[in-house]
């Protein structure tokens, strides 16, 4: 589906690309301590817990170890 580009009815949307604004913004506002806190735990959090299931993930993944006991079921064993 094609679209078309029509002509624009008003001259300050079609030279808005243009336009540059005198206006400063204001100022951003510092972070506080307990934001950046809060900030670094999340972060150390969601770290820990993909690190964590890695560790405990990495043996089920393995395919050195053999299994121990191979499991049979009671009809292949006659009863």
């Amino acid at each position: 589906m094609v679209r078309r580009r029509e002509p624009v009815p008003f001259a300050f949307v079609a030279e808005a690309d243009r336009f540059r604004s005198n206006v400063t913004p204001p100022p951003r506002e510092r972070a506080s301590a307990g934001e950046v806190a809060g900030r670094w735990l999340v972060g150390l959090t969601i770290v820990a817990g993909l690190v964590g299931s890695l560790v405990l993930g990495m043996p089920a993944l393995s395919q050195d170890q053999a299994p121990s006991q191979t499991q049979q079921s009671q009809a292949s064993q006659g009863h």
